[in-house]
């Protein structure tokens, strides 16, 4: 294996990655796969994470978690319509009216609709853990520089709601101390919102300061663009829009047919991209030590791409397992898929390691 020199990979290649292998876990119930998927992701992010970027991924486990426990437990006590014969426990029920003929409260628990809560359930914890070992790989920070030029103004006012969010906290227990010093300390909704002015009046004059400062140094502009460009922009992103959402809909629910899937999806990112550029076209940006795209950065995308595609395909053919049946037995599983699901792991040795952080 060849020794990369320590660097920081490029956060597009992390994030798209991440995509690739959430796409792969929406497309199966297969808890083999699915824990697989985890697996991953926990490897690489142990293996490439910035020690200076905070770790997200044990955070979006935790939800996952909940996730998977919370919808146990709401199917056992009311039910979510999969009528099995393999009954595991008998809870106490609540007689309800007839209106509410297909609603349970209590009863019997059968093992066919546990399993069935707990594939689905399992599936939403795995895209949770794929989204959170991107956000970990490569702060979404990092990759709002990297915004086209027409999201200039939506990519500073998140980056600086991302670098000033955080100091609110600060404001607050710095309030609270003083106050506290003046003898009137205490807890509550109350306090609470006592606090609110001073912190927000803070904000507010650190807000101006920085926006004086900005347009000191000149990040002022001045866009010129045309009727007709800012028609033709619209147009291409509103199409782009409906194109996206329709083609996920499609991808997520196997019964609108696999027309409505993929190829809406792609022609969606193409009118969406053709906005961006019509777009950038008009407003020119320079860039600031700009990461680069090396080899590596290919083969990330390329190793969350192999999953997404071989699953995608394995749901609308009908491969067996990917879509287990809800029975004591233990689920089929595809030997091609369990190997795309490993190639996603490649990044974790191919990939440059990130510098190590400033002390």
């Amino acid at each position: 294996m060849v020794q990369q020199r320590a660097r920081l990979q490029h956060p597009a290649a992390w994030w798209l990655w991440g995509l690739g292998l959430a796409t792969a876990a929406s497309r199966t119930t297969n808890p083999v796969l699915l824990l697989l998927v985890i697996g991953v992701c926990v490897l690489v992010v142990s293996e490439r994470r910035d020690p200076a970027t905070p770790n997200m991924l044990p955070a979006f486990l935790v939800i996952g978690g909940v996730i998977v426990a919370f919808r146990i437990v709401m199917t056992a006590v009311l039910g979510n319509g999969i009528i099995g014969d393999t009954v595991v426990v008998t809870l106490p029920s609540v007689p309800l009216p007839d209106w509410a003929a297909n609603v349970r409260v209590g009863g019997e628990v059968t093992l066919e609709a546990l399993l069935y809560a707990f594939y689905d359930a399992l599936r939403l914890a795995a895209i949770l853990a794929c989204l959170g070992a991107a956000n970990a790989l490569a702060s979404p920070r990092r990759l709002l520089r990297y915004l086209p030029a027409t999201l200039y103004d939506v990519g500073t006012a998140v980056v600086v709601g991302l670098t000033f969010a955080p100091q609110l906290l600060t404001d607050a227990r710095d309030v609270r101390a003083a106050r506290t010093l003046r003898g009137r300390g205490g807890r509550g909704l109350r306090e609470t919102a006592r606090l609110t002015v001073p912190v927000l009046e803070t904000a507010f004059e650190r807000s101006l300061g920085l926006a004086a400062s900005m347009e000191s140094r000149g990040y002022g502009r001045a866009v010129r663009s045309t009727a007709t460009s800012r028609r033709t922009a619209t147009a291409l992103a509103l199409g782009g829009l409906v194109g996206v959402l329709a083609g996920l809909y499609g991808l997520l629910d196997s019964s609108a047919g696999g027309v409505l899937g993929l190829p809406v999806l792609v022609l969606g990112a193409v009118l969406a991209g053709a906005s961006l550029v019509v777009g950038a076209s008009r407003d020119a940006r320079s860039g600031h030590r700009r990461d680069r795209w090396a080899w590596t950065e290919t083969v990330t995308v390329l190793a969350g791409a192999v999953p997404a595609a071989v699953l995608v395909t394995a749901s609308l053919q009908g491969w067996d397992g990917v879509v287990p049946a809800q029975t004591a037995e233990l689920p089929t599983v595809p030997l091609l898929a369990v190997v795309s699901v490993l190639v996603a792991a490649v990044p974790a040795w191919v990939t440059p390691r990130p510098r190590e952080a400033t002390p």
